[in-house]
């Protein structure tokens, strides 16, 4: 089986030497998506909600030029600069997730590209 790579129009462009998604079979897996407005590349103003909720608009794009979208996501894994805004960064993952939410790790980490809040990756599939 032969892997597909993705690119998205709606999203920001790779930071480095990867793909935005892969799909393998009826699996896509994403690289992580930031806090970054696809069209200028630079973080969205506004804190750990607004990027939270770009990082998910950009995951989302990503996902849709891949042929699938945010309700068909299995598996979620979050980074966060500052394990103290995971309540915040939560209240706005809620609002993309509101049925049978996939699984999710949630990690703190000591710094993220740009000097981004958050970081999502996510694995999804195609129906």
């Amino acid at each position: 089986m032969k892997e597909t790579i993705t690119s998205a129009d709606n999203a920001p462009k790779a930071v480095g030497p990867y793909s935005l998604a892969v799909r393998h079979g009826d699996l896509i897996f994403t690289a992580g998506q930031l806090g970054l407005d696809a069209h200028s590349g630079l973080l969205v103003e506004g804190g750990i909600q607004s990027q939270t909720e770009q990082a998910l608009k950009n995951l989302s794009a990503v996902l849709k030029a891949a042929g699938s979208d945010i309700t068909q996501v299995l598996k979620t894994t979050v980074f966060l600069k500052n394990m103290a805004d995971f309540a915040a960064m939560n209240e706005v993952y809620a609002r993309f997730f509101k049925e049978n939410a996939p699984a999710r790790s949630a990690v703190e980490v000591a710094a993220l590209p740009k000097g981004g809040l958050v970081e999502i990756e996510a694995v999804a599939f195609i129906e």
